[in-house]
């Protein structure tokens, strides 16, 4: 299991220290959530604090587009890198050409799902895309509680992925805490993002370690 703390959950005052603990506290991603405040009610971080990330560590950047226009913030974050960009399948239109610009960036192209939204929707695409994001709330805001319905379509993302003979990773984003991750490594993830579980802890090294 790769665990990939969610910068949502951070102090933005002391980002700089926070990003430095989870990477001595052995994360294996940085995951960013990059929001516009149109495709969901709320606003995060640009270009640059994610160059400043990006300059500062030498773990992967995963990057989770909740946006609008999705070629403009490709293109706009492209640049730093990434290991992972994510999209958001109910917001685009032309998702296949998409996933070819991102692969023309050198970036691992992957598929973000909403609660609500089916993984038949994308079995075609699925030969195409490095990973899959199940998000297990509600996207927008963090600290919400664990959509246990999620899990069902957990399987059947993993049944298809087997059936196509495929490596496309799964990864949820979502309040995933210890009470949880059991159930998710069942039922087929391979990265988990957490944010307030891992951030909220006295001692971050061990709450990753409790992850894993």
């Amino acid at each position: 299991m790769l665990v990939a703390p969610s910068l949502l959950s951070a102090d933005f005052g002391n980002l700089s220290r926070d990003v430095k603990a989870i990477c001595d506290g052995g994360c294996d991603l940085i995951h960013i959530d990059v929001m516009d405040g149109h495709f969901v009610p709320n606003l995060t971080i640009g270009p640059p604090v994610v160059s400043a990330i990006a300059d500062s560590t030498t773990k992967p950047l995963d990057i989770h587009l909740m946006v609008e226009n999705n070629r403009f913030f490709v293109e706009l974050f492209a640049p730093f890198k990434p290991e992972y960009i994510s999209f958001h399948i109910e917001e685009e239109k032309h998702p296949h050409r998409l996933i070819q610009i991102i692969k023309e960036f050198g970036i691992k192209p992957a598929i973000a799902l909403n609660p609500h939204s089916r993984v038949e929707d994308i079995e075609h695409l699925l030969p195409e895309l490095d990973m899959v994001l199940i998000m297990s709330v509600n996207p927008g805001f963090g600290g919400q509680k664990f959509i246990e319905n999620v899990v069902p379509k957990i399987q059947r993302l993993k049944k298809m992925i087997i059936e196509q003979n495929l490596n496309t990773l799964i990864e949820v984003d979502g309040g995933v805490s210890d009470k949880n991750i059991k159930v998710l490594a069942d039922a087929g993830v391979d990265i988990v993002v957490s944010g307030s579980y891992i951030f909220k802890q006295d001692n971050i090294t061990k709450a990753i370690e409790s992850l894993k």
